[in-house]
This record gives structure tokens, C-alpha cells and sequence, in this order.
């Protein structure tokens, strides 16, 4: 289509920075791979899976915007929490690729405004640049009036979108879903998930780009870890229980029930952690899906914590952590 116009295909990508990055945790934690999405991998593949789509030359098909958009901690916080040096290094992964990023300060409510100002940023660059494609890395179906401008436009819309399901630690089942209305909806729907489970691509180099190395993606600080910090009323970017799942975007949160309490951290593992209850007794388990405010990347041993008390296969666990003056407290 565009190599026969004798012209580039333009693509402009937009992430929502708290979904990318819980999907980069599911890969991470939870899938066999034990490693975290590639950025130059995924362009990589976005360039070549556009090509296919409008039919022409990778060569033609070029990346002209990418932006990603999340919340972010004040400097102060950050630097106490002992985060600006690999938040910096994300952000010079971004800037290596091309990336610009967009944070706006996170508030005692969590991440609010970032959905609003990703949908008007992509319609008015789509304006301005004519983006012939717009790659939207979202999963909520609240992006479906965006979608609906930019096909106005006569933009073709690609949504990169993953379905998963996997057991927690404490054995609760969990489902991350991308909205049907948005599927239903964009150009070029593109569920990754069974692309990259697909058998005969397992030695795709393409495929195999999607991630960054093992060597490089456990304790190496290239890899996705920007803060956020998430009330546990809002909208999270986050898996929820299987039998919980919101209607359009696969959104929810699980609210354990049981007396609160607080302790202190004392030791943390991947993925996981042990909390010193206040009142004595036996360490407590807590998985880093009950970090109820902000990211477990986040926390470190000694931090005071409020939780909830919940109940795993071996017993008492700790459920919805929150550090102390984060969220509510």
C-alpha cells in the first residue's frame, strides 16, 4: 500500500506506562521465560508486524512518535525510596529508542489523569503528524472514544493486547484481559499472547527479541522499573482474580477481608516477602500482587507497613501492603 504510493507508513506509538509494565511483570514472575518485554524489541516487531498488515516493505514502515505515559513519585520520595537512579535508567532506555516520555505527579488518590492525557496527546499529534498508524499499548476499554476519533481521521489503529491467567503465591487465580470493545473496534487487532506461545515461532529471532536477555532482566537495573503508586480505588493496570474480572478492560481489584494491622519488612525475595507483625507472632507472607499501594520494586527490608490479615494454603498471610505515608494513612 505505502511502498506502491512510493512513501514511508508512519507509525506513532502510545503506551499506558502502568499496563506495559504489569505486563512486563507477568513475563517476568510468572511465564516460563522469566524475563521483561524488550522496547527495542517490541518496536521491532510492531515495525514488521505493520508491514505485514499494509502489505509493504519493513523498509517503509518507520516508527516517527513513540511516547509512554505513567505517574511518578515527587524526586524527594523517589530518592528516599531509593529509586532515581533506576528510574533514570529507564528513562535512558526510552530516550535510546526513540521514546518521549510523559509523568505526571502521582497523588494521595494514585495515578489520575494519565488515561485523559494519552488519548488527547495521540488525537492531536495523529492531527498534526498524520500518523497513517497509531500502535496503542492499552488494555481499558476507557480508550475506545479515542480509537473512534482516530478512525474519523482515517488513521488505522493497531492495539497490541495480551490475555493471561496464572496462579498467585497464595493460590488465587488471576486474569488480565484487553477489552473486546477495543478489539472490536481498532484496524489491526494484535493479541500478543498466542503469538508468542505459537510453537512454530518458537526460534523467531523476532519473537525471541520480545524480551530482554535473562542475564540482563533480573537484578540488572535495565529494566522496566519506574515507580507508580496505585490507591486501592483506582482504576489499576493490575491482574486481578479470575471470577473478578471487570467488564470491558479486564480490570478489578480483590479486597481481602480480616483485622488490620502493621509491621515492618523483614526480608525481600523475587516476588515476594516476609513482614514482621508489630503484635508478635510468625512472619507473614505477602506476594507482590498485595502491594496495594505502589510496586513492590518499591519496597526494601525495614520499611513500616499496614496490611490486612488474609488467609493461604499454610495460613495467615498479609494482604493489601501499604507502606506507612503512602495512600491513605
Amino acid at each position: 500500500m505505502a511502498a506502491m504510493e512510493g512513501r514511508l507508513t508512519r507509525i506513532g506509538i502510545f503506551y499506558d506506562g502502568n499496563f506495559f509494565f504489569h505486563v512486563s511483570n507477568y513475563y517476568h514472575y510468572h511465564h516460563e521465560r522469566r524475563a521483561r518485554i524488550s522496547i527495542s524489541g517490541l518496536h521491532a516487531f510492531i515495525r514488521q508486524q505493520v508491514a505485514d498488515c499494509e502489505k509493504c516493505d519493513p523498509r517503509y514502515c518507520q516508527i516517527v512518535d513513540a511516547h509512554y505515559f505513567r505517574g511518578r513519585l515527587r524526586a524527594s520520595e523517589a530518592e528516599d525510596r531509593d529509586l532515581l537512579y533506576k528510574e533514570r535508567v529507564f528513562d535512558d532506555v526510552l530516550v535510546r529508542e526513540g521514546v518521549t516520555t510523559h509523568y505526571l505527579p502521582l497523588t494521595r488518590e494514585g495515578e489520575k489523569g494519565i488515561d485523559v492525557w494519552l488519548a488527547l496527546e495521540a488525537y492531536e499529534m495523529a492531527i498534526y503528524k498524520r500518523f497513517d498508524v497509531v500502535v496503542l499499548v492499552v488494555c481499558d476499554g476507557d480508550f475506545l472514544p479515542l480509537v473512534r476519533k482516530l478512525n474519523t481521521l482515517g488513521t488505522r489503529v493497531m492495539v497490541l493486547g495480551w490475555d493471561f491467567r496464572y496462579s498467585d503465591a497464595n493460590g488465587n487465580e488471576r486474569e488480565t484481559r484487553t477489552a473486546q470493545v477495543l478489539l472490536d473496534e481498532v484496524t489491526y487487532p494484535i493479541m500478543m499472547h498466542p503469538i508468542i506461545e505459537d510453537r512454530a515461532r518458537q526460534r523467531d529471532p523476532l519473537i525471541n527479541g520480545l524480551f530482554v536477555p535473562r542475564k540482563e532482566s533480573g537484578s540488572n537495573p535495565m529494566i522496566p522499573r519506574p515507580a507508580s503508586l496505585v490507591s486501592p480505588t483506582a482504576d489499576r493496570r493490575d491482574a486481578v482474580p479470575a471470577n473478578n474480572v471487570a467488564g470491558n478492560g479486564g480490570h478489578g481489584l480483590a479486597s481481602a477481608h480480616g483485622p488490620s494491622a502493621s509491621g515492618w519488612i523483614r526480608t525481600l525475595k523475587s516476588g515476594y516477602g516476609f513482614i514482621v507483625p508489630d503484635e508478635g507472632g510468625p512472619d507473614l507472607f505477602f506476594f507482590h500482587e498485595d502491594v496495594s499501594d505502589g510496586d513492590f520494586l518499591e519496597l526494601k527490608s525495614g520499611d513500616r507497613v499496614r496490611f490486612v490479615i488474609g488467609q493461604n494454603d499454610r495460613g495467615p498471610c498479609a494482604k493489601e501492603v501499604r507502606r506507612f505515608g503512602a495512600g491513605i494513612d
